[in-house]
């Protein structure tokens, strides 16, 4: 056996010498930004309208139950047909959906709002598996944790760059300026995936509608995780971690009216950031130091608990932007679990069922989310629990959640691995 260790590409190399990749990351990065643009207007405008605990997990809820739902069958589509395809077609439509965010601010139709984020949702949950499936088709093996970490590190830096520079955009420009910007930063993400070629080995030819095949095939995805208990395994660590981490990220919007009521859209920016500056150094982290693969499945339940250790202290300091460093800390823990679980799926699961796996893992995240968050929304809005906590709360279940990861997935790993 060997020590489970590669020589791995670095990031500049990776970037200057893959130009489908480059192309690929630089939409990503481009799309990213607005839409941590578009979560600090959502909060804004639902939290202006409603100023209820409920409504604003609504928001939350609408970014991730409608994914759930949808990635089965979006899973299917990204196994099924072209997925560079899929990516440009899902930019557009995305980019319409949010445009439509002006019109709904403007007439102060939450309803409206909540139904266009669906809609963006549902779209995406298109667009994420058909982006994380591509990655290995464009990449060579020395390459692929090299790129999956500079994805999860870009999405932290663009999480940290939008949701700071939204808040303090939202403020100034309004949330319809917020919009419109994030609607065209999709179309210059369209533009340059339709400018990448990405090699595919379609799985799945079978005649008929996407509805009439996808119960078929879908149970066929089901089967192929029940009978590659490693591919399972996986798939369920970063629901693990969102069964208390979901709830926790949704409290920061509600702690940054406590950190500063008067620039609450700041505030909340600057939680957000840290969280994209934790998920950023986290991956980067542990492609230095944790080479070898057979140690990942410890580092991930460690990483479950250090996250819940780190809101627990959140939640018992007074409140102040210094929490920032706090949340900083939790995440780094987070996006080490998140880039090191990706790409472990990534490496275990068959091309043609990839698609499937990683909508089936996204429904599985997204189902955890939702649960977390309303169940700690109704907590607030009935006011059993104060916010203060009901972040301990998350917190404590947070670190059970890792300490269950070690005590049972990880002695069947180690056994996976000999």
């Amino acid at each position: 056996m060997t020590d489970g260790t590669h020589e791995q590409s670095g990031y500049l190399e990776l970037v200057r010498t893959n130009v489908n990749f480059r192309r690929l990351w630089l939409g990503n990065i481009i799309s990213l930004l607005g839409d941590w643009f578009n979560f600090i207007a959502l909060i804004n405008v639902v939290g202006g309208l409603t100023n209820s605990p409920l409504a604003l997990g609504i928001i939350f809820i609408a970014k991730m139950l409608p994914a759930a739902v949808a990635s089965p069958v979006a899973g299917l589509m990204v196994d099924r047909f072209n997925r560079r395809q899929l990516m440009i077609a899902a930019d557009v439509l995305r980019a319409v959906a949010v445009a439509g965010l002006i019109y709904a601010d403007a007439s102060s139709n939450v309803a409206l709002v909540y139904v266009l984020t669906v809609v963006q949702v549902v779209i995406s949950a298109v667009f994420q598996p058909a982006q994380t499936a591509s990655i290995p088709n464009i990449t060579k093996p020395h390459e692929l944790l090299t790129a999956n970490a500079l994805m999860a590190a870009s999405w932290s830096v663009m999480l940290a760059l939008g949701a700071a520079a939204g808040g303090v955009a939202t403020s100034l420009f309004g949330s319809k300026v917020v919009f419109a910007l994030d609607a065209a930063t999709y179309l210059l993400s369209a533009f340059f995936i339709f400018r990448t070629v990405i090699p595919q080995e379609v799985g799945i030819t079978s005649s008929g509608s996407i509805l009439r095949v996808a119960h078929r095939e879908m149970r066929g995805g089901w089967r192929y995780l029940r009978s590659h208990a490693g591919v399972l395994r996986i798939s369920l660590a970063k629901a693990t971690w969102a069964i208390g981490g979901g709830a926790l990220v949704y409290m920061l919007a509600l702690a940054g009216e406590k950190i500063d009521a008067d620039a609450q859209d700041v505030a909340i920016g600057v939680l957000f950031a840290a969280r994209g500056v934790g998920t950023g150094i986290g991956p980067v982290i542990v492609r230095r130091y944790f080479s070898d693969r057979r140690r990942w499945p410890t580092v991930l339940g460690a990483c479950m608990a250090f996250s819940g250790l780190g809101y627990a202290v959140f939640g018992l300091l007074p409140w102040s932007y210094g929490l920032a460093l706090i949340v900083v800390a939790a995440h780094a823990s987070s996006g080490a679990n998140w880039v090191l679980a990706t790409v472990m799926l990534q490496e275990r699961t068959a091309d043609q069922y990839r698609g499937r796996v990683f909508a089936t893992e996204w429904l599985l995240v997204m189902a955890a989310d939702t649960v977390s968050i309303l169940a700690a929304s109704l907590l607030l809005e009935w006011e059993l629990l104060t916010l203060r906590a009901c972040i301990v709360l998350f917190a404590i279940i947070l670190v059970l959640s890792g300490i269950l990861w070690l005590r049972m997935i990880v002695p069947r790993e180690q056994e996976y691995g000999a």
